[in-house]
């Protein structure tokens, strides 16, 4: 009867462990100012070199690059 309370625990510590390896969440990439720098660039090409939209295509450009 031990023996089974022995295994049991061990297949529920296991699955515990593996429960919260999945859980926990993907640590996201932190761009550097270049790499935004680069993608606001991008983003101001795309949007037709509208100027006075420097700070919204670098906001966008963060978003971009931290949900990557």
């Amino acid at each position: 009867m031990k023996l089974k309370t022995t295994t049991e625990d061990t297949a529920h510590k296991e699955h515990g462990a593996a429960e919260s390896e999945s859980i926990q969440p993907e640590r996201s990439h932190v761009p550097s100012p270049e790499e935004i720098r680069q993608r606001a660039y991008e983003l101001h090409l795309e949007g037709g070199c509208v100027h006075g939209r420097d700070l919204d295509d670098w906001l966008q450009a963060e978003r971009d690059l931290k949900g990557r």
